[in-house]
């Protein structure tokens, strides 16, 4: 039996992903799976921002944020979030 995906990646995503190659596929697997704090959207109630410190990358913040309610889940952006590396 295929492995059901866990995520798939919007166009803006796909585009991040060419724009920003320093940040690993890997990376935001383990944010995805494993966050260290989930947020809602203050604008669109359907997104959720995940976070997590990225250790081999100087221990900045990595947010993901997804479609909450799609399987896979729908990535639709992510980021090295400057204000949340000392909150984390």
């Amino acid at each position: 039996m295929a492995e059901e995906k866990l995520y798939e990646l919007s166009e803006h995503a796909r585009e991040s992903r060419r724009k920003r190659p320093v940040i690993r596929m890997e990376w935001i697997e383990e944010v995805l799976k494993q966050p260290q704090l989930v947020e809602g959207d203050s604008v669109d109630a359907e997104l959720e921002h995940r976070l997590g410190r990225i250790q081999e990358y100087d221990g900045r913040a990595l947010r993901v944020i997804v479609k909450k309610d799609t399987t896979p889940l729908r990535i639709i952006t992510f980021y090295f979030d400057r204000k949340m590396r000392r909150r984390l």
